[in-house]
């Protein structure tokens, strides 16, 4: 979906359930700056398609915006078209860890004879780890043609969170920084992070965006950005209160 004049959205990228993941694209009259890959190969020729349509002259770059793999394993797919791929130094994935999530993509399959015959790896045909080939250490801006992309260190949800944010548009890709609906996802970190997301929440809602692409969910506007960044915050401030992540509560009747 288009956004705005240069930045668009693609939603719903499908991820071990209840997940499904987003990824979106910025246009310069140069470049287009990919945000995020993907969860896999085909998904990742999805996301490079629509990107090569809208402006097929533009040279194509990626940025990751965390290390979980619902968001950068797409990266392959670029990489062996000679795409350069962005993101935080501490992304540093293997082929094992991606196993691991298959394996757990395939147990959610219903059906046993389905389940059992692994069909739900088709998902990942041809997928594979490549992490970031440049290092993102600092906030750097890049430059896409008469029109810039801000790349904002906000940790919290994982220590290699970054945000994508065009000025001229206030539009910002946050990742899983802010997700739309979802519980929040905390069960990689400690209070110590949870504080740091808090920090990051601020910051995203002090830069006033009038759409927020999150990693998951709906993309939110107008006065949802607010709600949401005001939900999430709450969540936080209550697992930094009992020292646990939300899904480990136990449900309320």
């Amino acid at each position: 979906m288009q956004i705005s004049q240069h930045c668009f959205a693609l939603l719903g990228f499908a991820y071990t359930p209840p997940w499904s993941v987003n990824a979106g694209f910025i246009v310069g009259d140069e470049k287009t700056l990919i945000v995020d890959s993907g969860p896999n190969t085909l998904a990742a020729a999805t996301i490079k398609g629509y990107a090569q349509v809208v402006r097929p002259s533009n040279q194509l770059l990626v940025i990751n915006t965390e290390r979980h793999l619902d968001h950068i394993s797409g990266n392959s797919y670029f990489a062996d078209y000679g795409i350069e791929v962005y993101g935080h130094v501490g992304i540093q994935r293997q082929d094992s860890e991606l196993k691991n999530d298959i394996d757990e993509y395939i147990a959610c399959t219903p059906n046993a004879v389905r389940r059992e015959r692994q069909e739900a790896a088709i998902v990942f045909t041809d997928t594979r780890i490549v992490n970031p080939i440049h290092k993102i250490t600092t906030e750097i801006k890049f430059n896409l043609g008469n029109l810039n992309a801000e790349v904002l260190l906000t940790p919290g949800h994982t220590p290699t969170n970054l945000c994508v944010f065009v000025p001229a548009e206030r539009i910002l890709f946050c990742g899983d920084s802010v997700v739309s609906g979802y519980l929040p996802n905390l069960e990689g970190g400690s209070v110590k992070d949870w504080r740091q997301w808090l920090s990051t929440l601020d910051r995203i809602a002090a830069l006033e965006a009038e759409v927020l692409v999150c990693g998951h969910g709906p993309v939110l506007q107008g006065n949802n950005i607010p709600k949401e960044i005001q939900r999430v915050r709450t969540i936080i401030k209550r697992a930094i209160l009992e020292e646990k992540a939300p899904t480990s509560y136990e449900l309320e009747k």
